[in-house]
């Protein structure tokens, strides 16, 4: 009996110290050899400051830049230490009212164009830093007219920031909002954020 306890007391250590630390420290140091961009979260430095994150969506304001989708992450939308959606269903009165006012508002601005539904909808996490390149197209006008520029330009932009289906096949077409902004800010003189 004795001799189990003593087999079993180092079995779980040994098994902890192989598992809890050696492996995790191999797979950390394989990543960051090979993977080191992805490993550390695919940051975005400008002027050696880091602006964000390619896989995090943040939030954009104003006419003159490409917005998100809406996000239920947090307080003020976008909060990484509250990854998660409004968990309303699609018949809940609150849901049904918060997107109609977002089509209306948007709508406004676009002379009745139809909108993009991922521009009033929040995704899973709250933290989706794409838009499909409908929702980025339907944006154009608006950046276009704020900023002085020819919406052919800013069209091109959204084409050079597109990226396909992964193998022709897999996931859908997407448009990383960070990306789209920062490319229009080189073109437009400069970071406006």
């Amino acid at each position: 009996m004795r001799k189990n306890i003593i087999i079993s007391v180092l079995y779980t250590v040994v098994t902890g110290i192989l598992l809890g630390v050696l492996y995790p420290l191999l797979m950390t140091g394989l990543a960051q050899v090979f993977f080191r961009d992805k490993a550390n979260g695919q940051l975005v430095m400008k002027d050696g400051i880091v602006i964000g994150s390619r896989i995090v969506g943040q939030s954009f304001n104003g006419d003159d830049y490409f917005h998100g989708r809406p996000s239920a992450a947090g307080a003020n939308g976008y909060d990484a230490t509250a990854s998660g959606g409004s968990n309303y269903g699609p018949t809940n009165q609150k849901y049904i009212n918060r997107v109609n006012e977002e089509v209306t508002a948007l709508q406004m601005k676009n002379s009745g164009t139809p909108v993009p539904i991922d521009l009033v909808t929040t995704s899973g996490s709250g933290l989706d830093p794409d838009i499909t390149p409908a929702a980025a197209s339907f944006q154009v006008e608006r950046i276009a007219k704020a900023r002085g520029i020819p919406e052919e330009q800013v069209k091109i932009i959204v084409a050079k920031n597109t990226i396909q289906r992964q193998f022709g096949l897999l996931g859908e077409p997407r448009v990383n909002v960070l990306e789209l902004n920062l490319d229009l800010d080189k073109i437009a003189g400069g970071v406006r954020r």
